[in-house]
Order: structure tokens, then C-alpha cells, then sequence
């Protein structure tokens, strides 16, 4: 899974970046510090691999990841090249979702690119680019489907170019391709393009320290964010970029308490990582056992042998059967000699779906 953390310059993209990844991006108070895009790889937390790989005795833990790229910021014009937009809109396109990181606190010694606070505006300013990124994309796609479509001879030609129609006249009303409406025929047509509005957003409400342990709905820019979100349907995560780099440098127990004294059950981190995938639909199996547990990351719905497939082709392949036991019930049974004798494990066919916190053993013959 890879995000890409995106925003206006100085709203605190890189230093939510820093905390998420350690990786150190520079975070100056001047525009474009950012030029090529920092990668980072962290881990998803997951209580129950500890707890299993404690069971097992297992020599080696390997938790799911994701992958943050930390993209430039960008300014009104980037759909036209602007600043380093041409940049930016690459960079977007490769990104599975975005992490759109808004500025929601005033601060007098950090300039704003537009030299005002206004969080909606932000918003609107890099959606908007992005959606005359996608129109060019459609109009391109129209250009070459002309022809075949004029007339009605060639069917899905001219099914896709009526659609391509609606849609163009969608986005030009700034309007995120993710909340156009089309039918299951005109699905396919949609994905072919790879429009950057079509990627699912996650707004990162960054508030200042003393903001830290408020009500949400009590600061008046985080809820405008929110009441923006839910017309779009997209998720909003309250975060203090600064007070997050802050806990990346503690201990455990350090942050634990510094979480408590807060108020906090968990850091914001933790919280847009899980907030990622479910937005993304995706969930964990795990694999143990004394070389290794593990947790292997699929999309919710995947059924046995694609799961396989997640370890090695060959399992996939040469499918026979999943052996299948809850995890909590693996450790409350001591184990898989123990769940079996209590009847605990099920073999599982070709159609069983796996599910979050499944703890699989595959058969398979190649």
C-alpha cells in the first residue's frame, strides 16, 4: 500500500512525515524544501503478532507495511506546470490513496503560501489541480476514441465516449471524479483512466499543541474540514503534525504516558495508518510458527487460493485447502495441536474468503 502525503507548502506535510517515518525530511518554512519526494516504509501495529510470535517462540516477527512518499507541495497553476506541479501530479498518479494534509492552526512565525488560514480554500486549491489534470486525461481519451464512436457503429466505443461526455462536464463543475455516478458497464471505461480524483482521501486536520486534548467540533477550522468531508464522503483525522514528530522520539513507555497525560488511547499515526486500511479495504492473515510470524496484507473479500498466491505463486497454484483458526483462539488453545483437539481448526475449500485475524496453514501439491 503506498499513501502520498500531499498538501500546500507549510501546512506541516513534512513534519508528519518525519513522524511517520523517521526519515528526517526536511521541514523548512519556505516553499518547495520538498523537491523530490521522500519514501519511507513503516509497520502497520498489530498486538496480535506479538502476542503469537510469544506463543510460538518465533525467531523472527514480520508485520504488514505501508509506504508514505512525502510529495512537494504544490500552488494554484500546478495542472499547467507551475512551481513543481507537472512533479507533484507524477508522483500522485503512482499513490494507491492520498493523505491530504490541512492546515488547521494560525501561527504567526509560519507563512502561508496564500497568506491566509483557510482550510476549505487549501482544499479546493489542490482539487482543484488535480481535477484539470484529470479533464486533460479525458479530453485525450476523447481525442482517440472519436472516430470509432461517431455514428454508433462500434458500440462500446461510443458507450465509453458518451460517458467520457458526462464526465468531462462533471469535473469541469470541480466535481472529484470519486463521486461520479456510472453505471457497472462504464466501470471498467473509469479505471482505464487513472484519474487522480478518483483516489480515496484521507484529510489530516493538522491543529496546533494547545489544540492538543480538545473537543474536535470545538475548533472551528477542523469543523469545516469535517462538514466538507462528509459532503464527499471522505475520512478526516485530527493530528498534531508537531506534537506526532515530538512522540516518534520517545520510548514506549515515555509515549504511552505522554499519550495518557493527553488523553489519547492511541497515537495519531496509529490512527491514520488503521483509518488507510479501511479505506482502502484492506485487512490482515497471519502466518505462525517457531521460523516466523507474519502478517500478510490482502484486500477484504480475497478468497483462499488468491491469499496463497500472496505467499508464493506456487501455493495459489497448487491449492489444496486452508487450514483456518481464529487467533484469539489459537492462544487461548495454547496453540494449533490445541485448537484441533477442541475442534477449533476448519479446512477451508476454494471459496472460503479470509477473514481479518485469520491464522492460515495452506495445503497445497504443485
Amino acid at each position: 500500500m503506498k499513501l502520498g502525503v500531499v498538501g500546500l507548502p507549510n501546512v506541516g506535510k513534512s513534519t508528519l512525515f518525519n513522524a511517520i517515518t523517521h526519515a528526517g525530511a526536511e521541514a523548512a518554512n519556505y516553499p518547495f524544501c520538498t523537491i523530490e519526494p521522500n519514501v519511507g516504509v513503516v509497520t502497520v501495529p498489530d498486538e496480535r503478532l506479538d502476542k503469537l510470535a510469544k506463543l510460538y517462540e518465533s525467531k523472527k516477527v514480520t508485520p504488514a507495511i505501508v509506504e508514505f512518499v512525502d510529495i512537494a507541495g504544490l500552488v494554484r497553476g500546478a495542472s499547467r506546470g507551475e512551481g513543481l506541479g507537472n512533479k507533484f501530479l507524477s508522483h500522485v498518479r503512482e499513490c494507491d490513496a492520498i493523505v491530504h494534509v490541512v492546515r488547521c492552526f494560525e501561527d504567526e512565525n509560519i507563512t502561508h503560501v496564500n497568506n491566509k488560514i483557510d482550510p476549505i480554500e487549501d482544499i479546493k486549491t489542490i482539487t482543484l489541480e488535480l481535477i484539470l489534470a484529470d479533464i486533460e486525461a479525458v479530453n485525450k481519451r476523447q481525442d482517440r476514441i472519436r472516430n470509432n464512436a461517431r455514428g454508433g457503429a462500434n458500440k462500446e466505443a461510443a458507450t465509453e465516449f458518451a460517458m467520457l461526455e458526462r464526465l468531462e462536464k462533471f469535473l469541469s463543475e470541480e466535481n472529484p471524479a470519486r463521486l461520479f455516478e456510472c453505471s457497472e458497464e462504464e466501470k471498467p471505461f473509469i479505471d482505464n483512466l487513472f484519474l487522480l480524483t478518483l483516489k480515496p482521501v484521507i484529510y489530516a486536520a493538522n491543529i496546533s499543541e494547545f489544540d492538543m486534548g480538545k473537543p474536535e467540533d470545538e475548533i472551528s477550522l477542523v469543523r469545516s474540514v469535517k462538514d466538507y468531508a462528509a459532503r464527499e464522503g471522505s475520512e478526516v483525522l485530527v493530528i498534531c503534525a508537531k506534537t506526532e514528530e515530538e512522540l516518534s522520539k520517545m520510548d514506549k513507555e515515555d509515549m504511552q504516558m505522554f499519550l495518557e497525560e493527553l488523553g489519547l488511547q492511541e497515537s495519531g499515526l496509529n490512527r491514520l495508518i488503521k483509518k488507510s486500511y479501511a479505506l482502502l479495504g484492506l485487512i490482515s492473515y497471519l502466518t505462525a510458527g517457531e521460523k516466523e510470524t507474519r502478517a500478510w496484507t490482502i484486500v477484504n473479500g480475497t478468497k483462499a487460493p488468491q491469499a496463497a498466491g500472496k505467499i508464493h505463486s506456487d501455493f495459489e497454484k497448487g491449492f489444496i485447502r486452508a487450514e483456518i483458526c481464529d487467533w484469539q483462539t489459537l492462544l487461548d488453545c495454547n496453540g494449533l495441536v490445541g485448537a484441533r483437539e477442541k475442534g477449533k481448526v476448519r479446512s477451508e475449500g476454494k471459496d472460503y474468503v479470509i477473514k481479518d485475524g485469520d491464522v492460515v496453514l495452506f495445503r497445497f501439491n504443485v
